[in-house]
């Protein structure tokens, strides 16, 4: 446990772990605050990644879980087009969590930070009734112009997606239902690291930065509710066909298990860390091809329209889902 291993026994074992700061980090953990010198703008973001709401201890490796806590914060970096810099960790023990699995779930975070070039600068720990990590990341861009925001989109614009959807919501289905004798075990695996290991779309945020996307989101509380906020920061109306949605693969097997409609976990479900885009028409072959360039795929799924909210159009009249609500 926490106090009998020593809170400063723990964080001088963490700052071992990560040894000597690298640039924009002048002095990173052991002081009461980190000393940086980033050059340009900055945007940060700060994230959380809580026992029993965002993952079950009993079925989550102790590093998956760093890796998940540093990869959803990172992905609201990649919704800026912003680059990624520095990052800060607190974490919330439990009774019955050891020191190893203290530096365990740290070594997942900093596996996944030094993948992205991301610096782990400092943080916190300290005692709490259950396991959770809060991530604060810092990006980086030359210039304010240069990162994307939610409110900039224009009538006209093209609403596209990143990658695929319904993975996430998919695999923590699985949890709960069978497995589906049609759904391949490479599929169900996918789904499964998918909900798990999310992958922040840093480059392809980059590259529809670069392309000239007008505004950004990460997909994290399902596509309903995400295009909800870009239309109401840019004050129009986004209607998307959910028939262009792109699906990743075992969705619909999983889905229809449980009895479910699969848009709900592909168009409703949440956790897929996709980036939603608008961009002018003329920059949609453009953005295509940087994304592409960059690892991933860009679908068109809908524009932007005079008006207010998000008019989701689900084939053969079948209701629309929306999303999730943290909070609700």
């Amino acid at each position: 446990m926490i106090d009998a291993v020593g809170e400063f026994d723990l964080i001088a074992a963490l700052r071992a772990r990560l040894g000597e700061p690298r640039p924009p980090v002048l002095l990173g953990i052991g002081d009461d605050a980190a000393i940086t010198a980033p050059a340009g703008v900055t945007a940060t973001s700060v994230d959380a990644v809580v026992e029993g709401v965002h993952f079950r201890p009993e079925t989550t490796p102790l590093d998956a879980i760093g890796r998940k806590a540093l990869a959803t914060a990172l992905s609201d970096l990649a919704a800026m087009g912003a680059r990624p810099g520095e990052a800060y960790l607190v974490l919330g023990v439990p009774e019955g969590l050891s020191e190893e699995g203290c530096l365990l779930l740290f070594a997942g975070a900093e596996e996944l930070a030094e993948r992205f070039g991301v610096a782990i600068a400092g943080g916190d720990v300290t005692r709490s009734a259950a396991l959770f990590v809060a991530v604060t990341v810092v990006g980086h861009a030359a210039t304010e112009e240069d990162l994307v925001t939610r409110g900039a989109a224009a009538e006209g614009d093209v609403v596209a997606v990143t990658g695929e959807l319904g993975g996430a919501a998919a695999g923590l289905l699985l949890d709960t239902v069978s497995q589906p004798a049609d759904l391949p075990q490479e599929e169900a695996m996918a789904l499964r690291a998918r909900q798990l290991e999310p992958q922040p779309r840093l480059a392809e945020g980059a590259a529809l930065a670069a392309a000239g996307a007008t505004a950004m989101i990460d997909v994290s509380d399902g596509l309903g509710a995400d295009a909800g906020h870009l239309a109401a920061e840019s004050g129009l109306g986004l209607e998307i066909d959910l028939a262009a949605v792109p699906v990743q693969a075992g969705v619909t097997a999983v889905a229809q298990a449980a009895g479910l409609d699969p848009l709900d976990l592909a168009a409703g479900g949440g956790e897929d860390y996709e980036l939603l885009a608008c961009l002018p028409e003329r920059a949609l072959r453009g953005a295509q091809d940087a994304v592409a360039s960059a690892g991933g795929r860009l679908t068109p799924i809908g524009r932007c329209v005079t008006g207010t909210g998000v008019r989701l159009s689900a084939p053969g009249g079948r209701k629309a889902p929306r999303g999730f609500d943290q909070l609700s």
